[in-house]
């Protein structure tokens, strides 16, 4: 996997085809600057509030007021007046638009945003939790064969091995817009491109697109 750039974000950004972008968001640093909390919905603020630990709800509300402030500026529209609604597993998308497709993710306070028009996406980041049986988890959900290259590895290396496979699983599911295990994904389709992002040690992170490969763009948040 090459290291990949990412460049400070463009304040009008605009989308075009076969290409998707995707943004990248420290929530912790942008809580500080207060992002766009004002611009949440009254559910969304509700939905924060019934977080059990609070720096998860204050997490929680900065992502959702970025992607607020990311569809609101590659729609030309008021990021507080956005409606959101939720497909069948609880993917986002906005209400009304018919081309503008989008996912998010964020573990800790990392967070990426993917954009696009017309084809799916799917991008996910995760950061190492806790003490798990990597192998036992990769056999149940992610095969044998995945099971058995993580057996092979010395531990550390069986960790990030582990995060970047799920990574990858999770963001395919997100692009098909299925839930866990994929039972919905239509029959005969064939499989989104996958591209694996850096975003630094010890997140993983991967992108999946319906009908790729694509270009992508890599930005930072804030918009400039």
């Amino acid at each position: 996997m090459g290291r990949t750039r990412w460049d400070p974000g463009p304040s009008h950004p605009r989308l075009e085809a076969a290409t998707v972008e995707v943004w990248r968001a420290d929530l912790d640093a942008a809580d500080a600057r207060g992002d766009g909390r004002t611009l949440l919905s009254d559910d969304e603020r509700e939905r924060a509030a019934r977080f059990a630990r609070r720096e998860d709800g204050a997490r929680w509300a900065t992502a959702r007021a970025v992607l607020r402030t990311l569809v609101g500026a590659y729609v030309d529209a008021d990021p507080a007046a956005l409606r959101f609604e939720a497909g069948p597993h609880g993917k986002p998308r906005l209400a009304g638009e018919g081309r503008l497709r989008f996912n998010l993710s964020h573990s800790g306070d990392v967070a990426l945003y993917a954009f696009a028009l017309d084809g799916e996406v799917g991008v996910d980041v995760e950061l190492p939790r806790r003490a798990v049986d990597h192998v036992a988890i990769a056999r149940r959900i992610l095969g044998d064969d995945e099971a058995e290259r993580l057996a092979a590895l010395e531990p550390q290396q069986r960790e990030r091995e582990f995060l970047r496979a799920w990574v990858r699983w999770e963001a395919v599911l997100k692009c098909r817009g299925t839930g866990i295990g994929g039972a919905d994904a239509p029959s005969g389709d064939p499989d989104p491109w996958v591209e694996q992002l850096d975003v630094g040690a010890p997140a993983a992170a991967a992108l999946a697109v319906a009908g790729g490969p694509v270009a992508v763009r890599c930005w930072r948040w804030p918009l400039a």
